[in-house]
């Protein structure tokens, strides 16, 4: 009997997401691209959980299995304590309304063809909610206030607005449902430095009037300083760190965290003359993963069996590390 961690809004266990590679005339399968590899998570309500690594590690894959657009190949999600693997359609299709998703370029996410109104109004017309058109458009105007937008220009369309003012639209489309966890998948990098602030700080202004969860999926570690609750370093389609937010950049345990943190652009002349990258390769293909611990071939402090044993999850105070050297002084 699975045991769930108490007061958990979502928890993911095993989660694997291996995608086929089909080869010959007959196109049989002769390996799989390993996208997510037993991955561990546990999301608590109204925190903010930055999923964070390198473009490729399987972020975005575990982000889509959640929120059914893709089907994992192993494990199991649960959500409010309902698992979402074994549930039927229609009621995984109910339970869709509390997840919803803020995508990373708001230009292909709204439809060129629709008005704003339209599009926000997408979800209310889909799960029926409001009594009449007219209520659904005051609720989109209500929406459009919430994000700071203004409702007169709701009859426009996406292509009149900036990239901010679209990615605004999008998070309005998001909220019109009343969602409890909210996947903001990489929704600040196609956006100027001076709008990700502000999205940053629209998000964090909804998140205490609504109490909603975050799961920010990102490979920007100097955002996740400043926004996130708690850390989770995703490396070659597995979990290798987590912990909350403060410790990860104070005291880092996995060579991998410390090697992103070390990348992290610093105007301290101390901090970029302390700190040197520990990433001595190319990061391998997932289709080809190293054996053993996945990041040693890159890996500066590696031990001899590191190319041969799986290391386990070490226990912290806060969290967990998947190195040999984790419990090491």
């Amino acid at each position: 009997m699975t045991i769930l961690t108490k007061d958990a809004l979502l928890e993911v266990r095993g989660l694997r997401v291996w995608f086929p590679v089909k080869t010959g005339v007959l196109q049989r399968t002769s390996h799989h691209v390993r996208a997510v590899d037993d991955v561990d998570l546990t999301l608590r309500p109204g925190e903010t959980l930055a999923l964070v690594g390198e473009s490729g590690c399987g972020k975005s894959t575990v982000g889509r299995s959640i929120l059914g657009l893709l089907e994992p190949s192993a494990g199991n999600i649960w959500f409010r304590g309902s698992n979402l693997t074994l549930m039927p359609g229609k009621e995984r299709q109910r339970l869709r309304r509390h997840i919803q998703v803020v995508m990373q370029d708001p230009a292909s996410a709204l439809d060129p063809r629709m008005t704003v109104r339209d599009c926000i109004a997408e979800g209310l017309d889909s799960f029926q909610i409001g009594a009449d058109a007219q209520e659904r458009t005051e609720r989109v105007a209500d929406l459009m206030r919430q994000v700071n937008l203004d409702p007169e220009s709701m009859w426009r369309y996406p292509h009149e607005f900036s990239g901010g003012q679209r990615q605004r639209v999008c998070i309005a489309r998001a909220l019109a449902v009343d969602p409890t966890l909210l996947i903001c998948d990489e929704a600040t990098s196609a956006l100027d430095v001076s709008i990700q602030a502000q999205i940053l700080n629209l998000l964090g202004d909804l998140q205490k009037a609504r109490g909603l969860t975050y799961l920010f999926i990102t490979h920007d570690l100097g955002l996740v300083r400043y926004f996130a609750t708690r850390v989770a370093v995703m490396y070659l389609g597995r979990i290798v760190e987590t912990g909350r937010t403060e410790r990860i950049f104070a005291d880092p345990r996995h060579p991998y965290t410390q090697a992103l943190l070390a990348s992290v652009p610093s105007l301290d002349p101390d901090r970029r003359s302390e700190t040197k990258p520990l990433v001595m390769a190319d990061i391998p293909s997932p289709a080809h993963p190293p054996t053993g611990c996945h990041y040693h071939p890159r890996c500066a402090v590696r031990l001899p069996h590191c190319d041969a044993q799986v290391p386990e999850a070490v226990p912290l105070a806060d969290g967990i590390c998947r190195c040999v050297r984790a419990g090491a002084p």
